[in-house]
């Protein structure tokens, strides 16, 4: 009976560790996104994601868009500000695959002093090893 217990304890905990393992991963990736957000890097931004849907000011929203073209909406509408700071908030793995980050950002336009607040949410799908952003949305 005790072999019985202790295997049980163990495959539950193989259970919680890959699910651990998973959440790393997708802040991992939130990280990965913040650091190319405050170098105003589009490229990474996007990342190898195929397909993403934007929804930032200054631009309809979209259905997926083409990597290329993403980075091209993103790219201009990040050229004229300058980040003062961008913080990664919630974390969240909805169900296997599927993921949720909130970045808080604090930003100005370029030449002027008055800060604004933002807080972006990203959407994010692990079709294989890798997380991949599949959606971006602003909202004040």
């Amino acid at each position: 009976m005790t072999s019985r217990v202790l295997t049980a304890l163990l495959i539950a905990s193989c259970g919680i560790a890959g699910a651990a393992s998973s959440q790393d991963s997708l802040a991992r990736a939130a990280e990965r996104v913040r650091r190319a957000w405050l170098a105003h890097d589009v490229q990474a931004i996007v990342g190898q994601s195929p397909r993403v849907v934007l929804q930032i000011p200054g631009a309809d929203p979209s259905a997926p868009l083409a990597r290329a073209q993403a980075a091209e909406l993103l790219r201009r509408h990040l050229q004229r500000v300058v980040e003062r700071a961008l913080a990664v908030g919630a974390v969240r793995e909805v169900e296997p695959g599927h993921g949720y980050v909130e970045l808080e950002r604090r930003w100005v336009v370029s030449g002027t002093s008055d800060e604004r607040r933002e807080t972006i949410f990203l959407r994010f799908q692990k079709p294989g090893a890798d997380w991949l952003l599949t959606e971006l949305r602003s909202a004040p």
